[in-house]
């Protein structure tokens, strides 16, 4: 079989080639998946904040309109960067399965945060069900803070930073000490949070401004993983 090698560090065989049809070189942009269960339309204005600190920091050549691209639809497979989110039950349908997996596979890259920012929250339980069927019992796991992740731009050597979500009194009210990934070929291909970033950086991004650290740079290294790394 033959495969291609991408600059963006990864290999696909040939036969598959057309599946991933993204510009790869043309620069980022953001694409939300709408799935037809619960409430995928969270956050709205955390996009905009994470691309202008894309444009601040970065070399990227960054569209700053947010795209809205159901799960179920051929047009994410032209979406180098997906983010999925919610607070309610999370149950694809067949078509969006069939989506998901085609995309991870392929060489895609989903973020997908729990707004609950709860581990026994109904988010992130049917979230990772629907995981585990797609993927197999054991696909979804722990990565190490040392994690290549945590350098692809900014340096955090802790790990995921905190949020302040996660100590506000809702959801489990724990510091979540790691986030969980789904690995193919040695990339991250879904990185899952119960950290709730989406919250964390849901406001004006000309607030940052009265900020000591801007906290959406954590948001830059996940971005930066997916283009470079993924």
């Amino acid at each position: 079989m033959i495969y291609i090698f991408f600059s963006l560090g990864f290999l696909i065989p040939s036969s598959q080639f057309l599946l991933l049809t993204f510009p790869l070189m043309s620069g980022f942009f953001f694409t939300r998946l709408q799935y037809n269960s619960g409430d995928w339309n969270t956050d709205q204005r955390m996009p905009s904040n994470l691309m202008n600190s894309l444009i601040e920091y970065t070399t990227l050549t960054v569209d700053p309109l947010e795209r809205v691209i159901p799960l179920s639809s051929p047009e994410i497979f032209k979406s180098p960067f997906c983010y999925l989110s919610g607070h309610k039950l999370v149950e694809f349908n067949k078509e969006e399965k069939e989506n998901f997996k085609k995309y991870i596979e392929n060489g895609g890259f989903v973020f997908a945060d729990d707004c609950n920012h709860d581990i026994d929250g109904l988010f992130a339980k049917s979230f990772e069900e629907q995981m585990r069927q797609i993927f197999g019992e054991d696909a979804l796991k722990k990565i190490s803070n040392k994690h290549p992740l945590y350098h692809s731009f900014f340096d955090f050597d802790d790990g995921p930073p905190v949020t302040s979500q996660e100590l506000n009194g809702w959801g489990d009210d724990l510091v979540h000490e790691y986030l969980k990934a789904i690995e193919i070929n040695g990339r991250i291909a879904v990185l899952y949070s119960n950290k709730d970033y989406g919250c964390e950086w849901d406001y004006d991004f000309r607030n940052k401004r009265w900020m000591s650290r801007d906290n959406t740079r954590f948001g830059v290294n996940i971005v930066m993983y997916a283009m470079n790394f993924g």
